[in-house]
Protein backbone atom coordinates (compact mmCIF):
# COMPACT_ATOMS: atom_id res chain seq x y z
CA UNK A 1 0.00 0.00 0.00
CA UNK A 2 1.42 3.48 -0.79
CA UNK A 3 2.30 5.94 1.55
CA UNK A 4 3.09 9.40 1.37
CA UNK A 5 4.22 11.37 4.80
CA UNK A 6 3.12 15.15 4.05
CA UNK A 7 4.67 17.77 6.86
CA UNK A 8 2.43 20.98 7.44
CA UNK A 9 4.16 24.11 8.72
CA UNK A 10 7.45 24.21 6.86
CA UNK A 11 7.70 27.73 7.96
CA UNK A 12 8.82 26.52 11.50
CA UNK A 13 11.36 24.67 10.04
CA UNK A 14 14.96 25.68 9.64
CA UNK A 15 16.46 25.20 6.12
CA UNK A 16 19.26 22.66 6.85
CA UNK A 17 15.95 20.47 8.49
CA UNK A 18 13.88 20.66 4.94
CA UNK A 19 17.01 20.26 3.31
CA UNK A 20 17.34 16.89 5.43
CA UNK A 21 13.16 15.82 4.84
CA UNK A 22 13.98 16.19 1.14
CA UNK A 23 16.59 13.54 0.92
CA UNK A 24 13.86 11.69 3.08
CA UNK A 25 12.11 8.99 0.82
CA UNK A 26 7.84 9.80 0.88
CA UNK A 27 7.80 12.79 2.45
CA UNK A 28 6.32 15.71 1.30
CA UNK A 29 6.53 19.31 2.95
CA UNK A 30 4.49 21.89 2.82
CA UNK A 31 2.23 25.18 4.62
CA UNK A 32 -1.07 24.92 4.14
CA UNK A 33 -2.22 28.41 5.19
CA UNK A 34 0.55 30.13 2.77
CA UNK A 35 -0.32 27.27 -0.26
CA UNK A 36 3.47 26.15 -0.28
CA UNK A 37 4.68 23.41 -2.42
CA UNK A 38 0.72 21.98 -2.97
CA UNK A 39 1.77 21.41 -6.71
CA UNK A 40 4.58 18.92 -5.15
CA UNK A 41 2.57 17.53 -2.68
CA UNK A 42 -0.10 16.75 -5.74
CA UNK A 43 3.03 15.73 -7.94
CA UNK A 44 3.67 13.33 -5.91
CA UNK A 45 0.39 11.11 -4.96
CA UNK A 46 -0.13 10.68 -8.76
CA UNK A 47 3.41 9.38 -8.24
CA UNK A 48 3.39 7.00 -5.62
CA UNK A 49 -0.64 5.46 -6.43
CA UNK A 50 0.91 5.10 -9.76
CA UNK A 51 -1.86 6.30 -11.53
CA UNK A 52 -1.84 8.11 -15.18
CA UNK A 53 -4.81 10.80 -16.58
CA UNK A 54 -5.87 9.87 -20.03
CA UNK A 55 -7.98 12.64 -22.02
CA UNK A 56 -10.66 11.53 -24.16
CA UNK A 57 -11.31 14.03 -27.58
CA UNK A 58 -14.23 13.41 -29.45
CA UNK A 59 -14.38 13.46 -33.26
CA UNK A 60 -14.02 16.71 -34.39
CA UNK A 61 -13.95 18.50 -31.37
CA UNK A 62 -11.77 19.76 -28.66
CA UNK A 63 -9.99 17.68 -25.65
CA UNK A 64 -11.97 17.49 -23.18
CA UNK A 65 -9.20 18.18 -19.89
CA UNK A 66 -12.22 18.86 -17.40
CA UNK A 67 -12.66 14.86 -16.42
CA UNK A 68 -9.59 12.77 -17.60
CA UNK A 69 -10.62 8.65 -17.46
CA UNK A 70 -7.78 7.75 -14.03
CA UNK A 71 -5.91 4.23 -14.70
CA UNK A 72 -3.19 2.30 -12.74
CA UNK A 73 0.05 2.95 -15.26
CA UNK A 74 0.38 -0.97 -15.42
CA UNK A 75 -3.32 -1.09 -17.20
CA UNK A 76 -2.72 1.98 -19.38
CA UNK A 77 -2.51 0.37 -22.88
CA UNK A 78 -5.34 1.67 -25.46
CA UNK A 79 -7.35 -1.68 -25.12
CA UNK A 80 -7.42 -1.39 -21.11
CA UNK A 81 -8.50 2.13 -21.72
CA UNK A 82 -11.51 0.96 -23.99
CA UNK A 83 -12.37 -1.57 -21.10
CA UNK A 84 -12.92 1.28 -18.69
CA UNK A 85 -14.92 3.02 -20.83
CA UNK A 86 -17.18 0.25 -21.82
CA UNK A 87 -16.61 -3.72 -22.64
CA UNK A 88 -18.35 -2.84 -25.95
CA UNK A 89 -15.87 -0.26 -26.72
CA UNK A 90 -13.09 -2.81 -26.97
CA UNK A 91 -15.10 -5.09 -29.35
CA UNK A 92 -15.68 -2.50 -31.69
CA UNK A 93 -11.93 -0.83 -31.55
CA UNK A 94 -10.35 0.08 -35.04
CA UNK A 95 -8.08 2.47 -34.32
CA UNK A 96 -6.66 5.30 -32.00
CA UNK A 97 -5.24 8.78 -32.54
CA UNK A 98 -2.90 9.98 -29.65
CA UNK A 99 -1.46 13.02 -29.07
CA UNK A 100 1.62 13.38 -26.00
CA UNK A 101 4.41 12.04 -24.98
CA UNK A 102 3.76 8.26 -25.58
CA UNK A 103 3.55 8.87 -29.43
CA UNK A 104 6.45 10.54 -31.76
CA UNK A 105 4.04 12.37 -33.74
CA UNK A 106 1.06 14.26 -32.54
CA UNK A 107 -1.44 12.77 -33.29
CA UNK A 108 -0.39 9.26 -34.25
CA UNK A 109 -2.38 6.37 -35.63
CA UNK A 110 -1.94 3.32 -32.71
CA UNK A 111 -3.29 -0.04 -32.00
CA UNK A 112 -4.94 -1.91 -28.80
CA UNK A 113 -1.45 -2.36 -27.51
CA UNK A 114 0.08 0.96 -27.40
CA UNK A 115 0.96 1.89 -24.05
CA UNK A 116 -0.49 5.45 -23.05
CA UNK A 117 1.39 7.94 -20.57
CA UNK A 118 0.21 10.40 -18.19
CA UNK A 119 -1.58 12.94 -19.77
CA UNK A 120 -1.98 11.46 -23.27
CA UNK A 121 -5.24 12.73 -25.34
CA UNK A 122 -7.15 9.48 -27.10
CA UNK A 123 -9.47 9.69 -29.95
CA UNK A 124 -11.20 5.92 -30.60
CA UNK A 125 -12.56 4.89 -34.13
CA UNK A 126 -14.89 2.13 -33.99
CA UNK A 127 -15.97 0.17 -36.65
Amino acid sequence: MPCLYVLNKIDKLYVEELELLEKVPHYVCINAKDKWNLDELVERIWEELDLVRIYTKPRKRVPDFSAPVILKRKYSKVEDFCKNIHKSLADEFKSAYVWGKSVKHNPQKVGKDHQLFDEDVIQVNKK
